[in-house]
């Protein structure tokens, strides 16, 4: 539930929405919160939607051990069967900015998780420490000067168990993640190399010293007075472990997290002999919508790439 309320607070803007159903938004009066009128309850998507073969998506708990339990969810295939092995596939973010277990529609990458899933994809998603769930203080706080790093290792944690769980093939684990996913991707890849056989990373910070300082500043103080952690926290630092497959995207347009970016990381990989796959979208900005069929290209490249590497269905 979201809420835009009005400066004489007797009204707002109400948008309700859930993980598998798309947003309905209406004027209400409060505090009864009575509905005035429906503003979108976009209908017609959400007719298209009950004809898709789909199961609801289904929110677990994994706890990775010393006290910590971790939310996820995860979209299982339409046909699922217990008693064969699927392909794992993780979606990342992981940084302070925001949490990718919520009870809320994603339009981004709902219907293309659901797609991966009726290929036969178990598709998984879980908040590490640092992420802003209501967990706590030494919940947000715990990455201070670990930006990019503790949460990878939560991450890792989780898939451990995941794998050993009855259904997932554990020689097929595959991860992507976008801007801060995509640097979660990277430090999956390099630093956990035993645990993902593939890794999809679009537009990473690859080292913090190549972005905004209002926000890398806040979670990772001045760099003159911790330049070892900004080292330790970098992507770029253990590119040379590379072992599975990688897929690097980036627009080469983009003013947010800059091309600089993964041109350090080709070059590190480049040093280290390490082979990986590549796709600049010339002049594209972080959202690699701009021109027209972009956004489908990159999608048809990103799940190409995943079919190649991590084949679909069950075992």
């Amino acid at each position: 539930h979201a809420y835009q309320i009005s400066p004489s607070a007797k009204y707002a803007i109400h948008t309700y929405s859930t993980i598998d159903e798309p947003a309905t938004i209406e004027l209400i009066s409060l505090p009864k919160h009575k509905t005035i009128r429906v503003l979108q309850d976009n209908a017609e998507m959400k007719k298209n939607l009950t004809a898709l073969k789909r199961r609801p998506t289904e929110f677990f708990k994994i706890d990775i051990g010393k006290g910590l339990t971790l939310d996820g969810w995860m979209i299982k295939p339409f046909d699922f069967d217990s008693t064969k092995k699927y392909p794992l596939f993780i979606f990342v973010y992981g940084e302070p900015a925001g949490q990718t277990v919520t009870d809320d529609w994603d339009t981004g990458d709902y219907l293309w998780h659901q797609m991966l899933s009726q290929q036969g994809y178990i598709v998984c998603s879980i908040d590490n420490r640092g992420t802003p769930a209501p967990r706590g203080r030494s919940w947000r706080k715990i990455i201070y000067r670990d930006l990019g790093y503790l949460g990878p290792q939560d991450q890792a944690d989780g898939v451990r168990i995941m794998r050993s769980w009855n259904f997932i093939d554990s020689t097929r684990v595959g991860i992507w993640g976008w801007s801060g996913g995509g640097a979660s991707t990277l430090q999956a890849m390099f630093r956990y190399p035993e645990l993902y056989q593939v890794g999809m990373c679009v537009s990473p910070v690859t080292d913090q010293h190549n972005y905004d300082n209002i926000y890398t500043e806040r979670y990772m103080g001045l760099p003159k007075d911790n330049a070892a952690d900004y080292t330790r926290t970098a992507p770029l630092t253990y590119a040379k472990n590379l072992r599975g497959h990688l897929l690097l995207v980036h627009g080469t347009g983009d003013d947010n997290v800059h091309y600089q970016n993964t041109e350090m990381l080709i070059n590190e990989l480049i040093k280290a002999g390490k082979p990986f796959d590549m796709m600049a979208y010339p002049n594209r900005t972080h959202s690699i919508n701009e021109g027209e069929g972009t956004s489908l290209h990159l999608r048809t490249l990103l799940t190409r790439y995943l079919n190649t590497h991590l084949p679909a269905g069950p075992k």
